[in-house]
């Protein structure tokens, strides 16, 4: 397909004059809509924020995005729904009876993300809370931003059509894969993994969720000759349970990934729920946040410390390694010419015993500072097994070897626990950012193994309890 073929707010577009890397808030600007806003350009602040629905079954999945981030191209075969389509959605009439707009300018971006809530999900505080961590308010107006989230929920549910969803679904399923040409750039979404292993063996850049090559578009003007997008491979978009192991695609989101696990593997669900905001989680995949290499990267020391396995794709095959030795050094992966990460093995047991403690200057929507994730095996009262890998404290997220060896073989003791800690300087040489000092990230990173033993042996809120009692009686 030569145009770009999507719904904007009910009605059929196809473009074929954009270039590949132009941005959906770009072109919603100049159609003009200009509702949908820019703020950061990155992807953090959800001005921007619109509806993406896409054919599910019989009906569309909805979720809320951030405009600014996403390549046009990636709107191919989706409805996008802005805040001028919206027609008088109860969000909006209860945003307005109860002034919840200062300013004005993050409004539009508020009332997309509620009116992306899927019919019947949750409207509770918490649950707005959670959907609302990506989108900010200068004049800290959330008080009554939530107020009119929980006012509007019934009333929302009851404009739920489902036949007309059926019908939408059904025209946008028609529409053929993306093969887009402007100016010597091209796009390529196709729909199968033979087509997209193809494609991979010519060099192109990879898009996933675009949460982080979108950044490259709108910070460093980045413009590559071809990028090929995994956004409609439904063999990369699996989760599958098999031979003790969790099998999650590379396309799978992080929203996806995290509704499958929370409720089976808690630790590892509270850590994916600082992700950025819920805008991110939709966009982004799990492939990506492994493919990108970044040190600060969430997904990978879990991952490590779990005892993963990355299965790379290639046209000619398929090549396994443990993910932990996919990682060289900074900016350098074990990734040969035309593959492409497929897939990560998450072994169950490794899931199960998972720790995850993440530091960082926000509770949500940031980047971290120290990760450290932990996989302990005890034979009794000793440590039979350790897995420590952290992030943020080199170049590449990594095992603490040094850390795990003090511990393996010995009680699982307070001092044995500090005895790690210390190894860690063996094992680490921290830089110094605006994030955190290399001193700090070596103690936190120390500080996080006797959290986690405190946490793991319950004596954390007995000993809280005692500090506490003693104050009073001091």
């Amino acid at each position: 397909m030569t145009a770009i073929m999507f719904h904007l707010n009910g009605a059929p577009v196809a473009v074929r004059d954009a270039a590949p890397t132009t941005t959906l808030l770009e072109y919603l600007r100049g159609r003009p809509l200009p509702g949908t806003k820019e703020g950061c350009a990155e992807g953090d602040c959800g001005a921007c924020t619109v509806i993406l629905r896409t054919p599910a079954g019989d009906g569309l999945a909805t979720r809320a995005v951030n405009a600014c981030i996403m390549p046009l191209p990636m709107a191919h075969g989706a409805e996008v729904i802005t805040v001028e389509g919206l027609d008088d959605h109860p969000v909006q009439r209860e945003m307005a009876a109860r002034h919840a707009s200062q300013c004005g300018f993050c409004t539009p971006g508020f009332v997309m993300a509620l009116a992306a809530r899927p019919p019947g999900a949750p409207a509770d505080r918490a649950a707005t809370e959670e959907r609302l961590a990506g989108n900010l308010c200068r004049c800290t107006g959330y008080g009554p931003i939530l107020a009119a989230a929980e006012a509007s929920a019934d009333d929302a549910d009851a404009r739920a059509d489902p036949a007309a969803d059926a019908a939408t679904a059904a025209t946008l399923t028609a529409i053929p894969p993306l093969d887009y040409t402007w100016n010597g750039r091209h796009f390529l979404a196709p729909t199968s993994e033979a087509a997209f292993a193809e494609a991979a063996a010519r060099d192109p850049v990879i898009l996933a969720g675009a949460t982080d090559v979108g950044l490259w578009i709108t910070k460093r003007l980045f413009d590559p000759v071809t990028i090929l997008s995994t956004l409609r491979v439904r063999e990369l978009a699996t989760i599958e349970e098999r031979d003790g192991a969790l099998i999650v695609g590379a396309a799978v989101t992080h929203t996806a990934f995290h509704a499958a696990i929370r409720d089976r593997f808690p630790a590892l669900g509270e850590l994916m729920q600082r992700f950025a905001g819920l805008q991110v989680r939709n966009a982004g995949t799990v492939g990506g946040n492994i493919a990108n290499a970044s040190p600060i990267g969430d997904l990978p020391p879990a991952f490590i410390a779990a005892g993963a396995t990355l299965e790379l794709g290639h046209h000619h095959g398929r090549r396994t390694l443990p993910l932990e030795d996919y990682f060289l050094a900074y900016g350098s992966q074990d990734r040969r010419a035309g593959e492409y990460v497929r897939a990560v093995h998450l072994p169950l047991d490794g899931l199960a015993r998972l720790t995850c403690h993440k530091v960082s200057k926000r509770f949500q929507s940031d980047i971290t500072a120290v990760l450290g994730c932990f996989a302990l095996r005890l034979d009794g009262d000793t440590v039979a097994e350790a897995r420590l890998a952290y992030g943020g404290m080199a170049g590449i997220p990594a095992r603490a070897r040094y850390a795990e060896a003090a511990m393996v073989g010995r009680p699982y003791s307070a001092e044995t626990v500090a005895a790690a800690g210390a190894a860690l300087a063996q094992d680490f040489a921290p830089l110094t950012d605006l994030r955190a000092s290399a001193a700090y990230r070596l103690r936190i990173a120390a500080n996080l193994l006797r959290r986690d033993h405190l946490e793991r042996t319950g004596t954390a809120r007995t000993r809280l309890a005692g500090e506490a009692g003693a104050g009073l009686a001091a």
